[in-house]
């Protein structure tokens, strides 16, 4: 009986983890596009502003 929780308390944990570097990896890809797209933004100011 003892095995089998740990082996479910092992395999949830796992998940947890794997889930939690993917939701990194994914914020960090937003940041990164939001500070390039405000660059552009930024750099054509000129063209946007009539």
């Amino acid at each position: 009986m003892n095995e089998k929780i740990y082996k479910t308390m092992a395999v949830t944990g796992a998940g947890n983890i794997a889930l939690g570097v993917v939701i990194l990896i994914s914020g960090i890809a937003c940041g990164v596009v939001a500070i390039v797209s405000g660059g552009r933004l930024l750099k054509r100011k000129s063209d946007i502003i009539f």
